[in-house]
Formats: C-alpha cells, sequence, structure tokens
C-alpha cells in the first residue's frame, strides 16, 4: 500500500508518497521556474516511490512565497534553510531504516547541495538532476566552489545537450567532490531532461534507482 499525502509545517510544503517498508527517504527540491509539481519532478517521484523509496517533492521557500518567478539570488539562503526544515519536518514524519537522500532539479539541486555541503548530515547522499554548473554561455561563471565540502556520496544525472554544463565540463569538476561521486549522462536530453519524451524520464529514474539501491544497503550495513 502506497500512502499519498500532503504536509505543511513551518516554512515546509511537501507531497510525499510512502510506500510499505520503504528502503530509505528522498527529499527533491524544483527548478528555479518550477514548483513540487513538476513533470519531471513527477516522473522521478513515481518510479522511485514504486521502486520502494519513500518520496517528498517539497515546494522552497521562495515559490511558497509566489506562484511564479525566479528565486532571488540574495535570498538563496532562505531556500537552502527550506530544505534544511524540510528534511528535518520529515525525518519526523517517515519511519524509514535507510538512507535521507537530498536534492533535486536545477536550483533546487544547486541550494541542496550547498546545504550538504556545510553540514554532511543533512543527508547520507545527494541527489543532482540538470545540475547549473554554470550559466549559459558562461562557463567562467563554474558554480563549484562548495563541492569539495560535498562529503556524501553524489549522483549527477545530466542531459548530453544541457548548455548549463558540457559533458567534458562535468567531467573536468568531478574530482573537486569530497565523496564518490557518478556521472550519468542522458542522449538527446537538455536542461530540462524532457521526462515527456520516450524513453528520457525512465532513463533518468532508473539510473536513480540503480545508484540508490545500494545506498540503502550501506546505510543498513553501517546502522
Amino acid at each position: 500500500m502506497t500512502d499519498s499525502v500532503m504536509v505543511t509545517a513551518d516554512s515546509v510544503a511537501a507531497d510525499l508518497v510512502v510506500p510499505d517498508d520503504p528502503q530509505g527517504l528522498i527529499v527533491l527540491a524544483h527548478g528555479a521556474g518550477s514548483d513540487r509539481r513538476s513533470v519531471l519532478l513527477g516522473v522521478l517521484g513515481d518510479a522511485l516511490a514504486h521502486g520502494g523509496f519513500a518520496v517528498a517533492r517539497i515546494d522552497l521557500p521562495y515559490r511558497q512565497r509566489r506562484p511564479k518567478g525566479p528565486p532571488s539570488p540574495s535570498k538563496a539562503a532562505v531556500d537552502r534553510d527550506g530544505i534544511r526544515a524540510a528534511v528535518a519536518v520529515l525525518r519526523e514524519r517517515v519511519d524509514v531504516d535507510g538512507p535521507v537522500i537530498v536534492g533535486g532539479q536545477s536550483y533546487g539541486g544547486r541550494q541542496a547541495s550547498m546545504a550538504v555541503a556545510d553540514d554532511s548530515r543533512l543527508a547520507d547522499g545527494l541527489l543532482l538532476t540538470s545540475y547549473p554548473l554554470h550559466p549559459p554561455g558562461r562557463p567562467e561563471k563554474a558554480r563549484t566552489e562548495h563541492l569539495p565540502d560535498i562529503v556524501v556520496p553524489t549522483l549527477i544525472v545530466h542531459g548530453r545537450s544541457d548548455a548549463f554544463g558540457t559533458s567534458d565540463e562535468f567531467a573536468r569538476v568531478l574530482p573537486l567532490f569530497g565523496g564518490p561521486v557518478r556521472l550519468v549522462e542522458i542522449d538527446k536530453a537538455d536542461h530540462g531532461l524532457k521526462p515527456e519524451r520516450s524513453g528520457v524520464g525512465s532513463a533518468t529514474a532508473d539510473a536513480v534507482g540503480q545508484w540508490l539501491a545500494p545506498r540503502a544497503d550501506e546505510f543498513r550495513t553501517r546502522r
């Protein structure tokens, strides 16, 4: 049986799906122009829940304040606080004997990565889809300063046609991570990963599932 509920608390708004005896908890934040009900997060959430993981898709604080528009760079720290608050609330809500994975799409994943870099106790792993390595056409503005402080296992799912970072650019930054990192590339996919395009959504979800299964086993071993 799968339980699907909406969770609301101070600075937290989430759609939560919990299967029987979940293997772990995955908290996903949306991209800059979207919200927790984006097509991509829905595709990933459904596939991961079907694979036995509790999945929470959260709205970042800026999206809770207004339904449209991009985030404010000056308030990005507030969005990171929102991710921390969501993880704390969801840890209490979900009874799970497995890893807690945090991440998300583009901006949401970037803020999650910075929160994990600040405090590795926040999560057991990091999932980044379409990480915005740099603004399109501005490779000199690489967003890599915090990567050495990320010590938890990290999975990056990247579209080969993503204008926010080429495959070669990602290959060069992987050694900067302070922990194990894996890059999965999706053919014929851009920054949005085009989940409605045949095969792309399932390929992304499959890659995530293959990465998370051993993470769950390793977490139980550590305990």
